[in-house]
C-alpha cells in the first residue's frame, strides 16, 4: 500500500532490548522513497512494562500501530526479534503485510538454545562486567527499569524454547515474499537456521551479508539501506 503522497508504507521493527531510536539512520536513508514508520514495543524505549513479554504481545503492538495510523497494509523490515514478530504477524494476519525482510533473526528455539540465550540475560552480572552496556540500556529504556525488561525478555525466550516458537508448518503457510538476511559474522544466529527457515517459507529467500555482526550498531547502515531499497522496491 501507499500513503497519500504515493510512497510505499514501510514499518521497521526493533529487536529484543532495542528501541525505535536505533533506526534513526536507516529511517532517514529510506524516507525519500518510503513512508517509514517506527515505534517501540511495550516495555521498550521508555514505554512501561504492562504485561508479560511475548511474540503475540508484540504482534498486537504492531497491529495497534497500523490501525492507529490508518495503514491497511505495509511491508516490514524486522531486526532480530522484530523479524520474528513480522513473520508471526504475516502468519496470523496475512492481509496486513506485503513484503517481509529480516536481519539476524533467531529461528532455532529449543530448550537448549533458549537456555543459552537466557544465560546471557542476567542483569546483575551485566551491570558488574559490562557496565557500558548496562548504561546504554538504562538510557535507551528510561524511565523504565532495564533490568525488568531483560528479565521479561529472558522469560519470553524460555517460552519460545518450550513450545511457543513457530513451527515449520506455520512458516510454510506464509505466502509473502520474504528475504531472510544473516551476517557472516553473526555469532548469535546461524546461517544454517536462516537457510532452513527461508526454505520453509514458500516465497522465502536467504541473503548472507559479508562482515555483518549481530548488534545493529555494528552493521554498516548504508549497506543495510541499499539492501532494503533493492528488496522492497523490486
Amino acid at each position: 500500500m501507499r500513503d497519500p503522497a504515493g510512497k510505499k508504507e514501510l514499518i521497521l521493527l526493533h529487536g529484543a532490548l532495542g528501541s525505535a531510536r536505533q533506526f534513526d539512520f536507516l529511517k532517514a536513508k529510506l524516507a525519500d522513497v518510503y513512508s517509514v514508520h517506527v515505534f517501540n514495543f511495550d516495555g521498550h524505549g521508555g514505554f512501561p512494562v504492562k504485561s508479560s513479554f511475548s511474540i503475540d504481545l508484540f504482534v498486537q503492538n504492531t497491529l495497534d500501530y497500523l490501525d492507529a495510523n490508518h495503514i491497511h497494509q505495509a511491508s516490514v523490515f524486522g531486526y532480530s526479534m522484530g523479524g520474528y514478530v513480522a513473520l508471526k504477524l504475516a502468519h496470523d494476519y496475512p492481509e496486513r503485510l506485503e513484503k517481509i525482510m529480516t536481519l539476524g533473526t533467531k529461528f532455532n528455539w529449543t530448550p537448549e538454545s533458549a537456555e543459552k540465550e537466557v544465560r546471557m540475560m542476567n542483569p546483575d552480572i551485566i551491570e558488574q562486567k559490562i557496565p557500558a552496556f548496562a548504561e546504554s540500556l538504562a538510557d535507551r529504556h528510561a524511565p523504565s527499569d532495564w533490568k525488568e525488561i531483560m528479565r521479561q525478555t529472558a522469560g519470553m525466550m524460555t517460552g519460545l524454547g518450550n513450545g511457543e516458537a513457530m513451527t515449520a508448518a506455520q512458516f510454510g503457510n506464509i505466502q509473502h515474499t520474504s528475504l531472510i538476511c544473516i551476517g557472516t559474522n553473526d555469532h548469535m544466529v546461524s546461517i544454517e537456521e536462516s537457510e532452513q527457515t527461508a526454505r520453509q517459507l514458500p516465497n522465502g529467500h536467504v541473503q548472507t551479508i559479508e562482515g555483518f555482526k549481530h548488534p545493529l550498531e555494528a552493521v554498516d547502515q548504508n549497506v543495510l539501506a541499499d539492501i532494503c531499497h533493492s528488496f522492497f522496491s523490486s
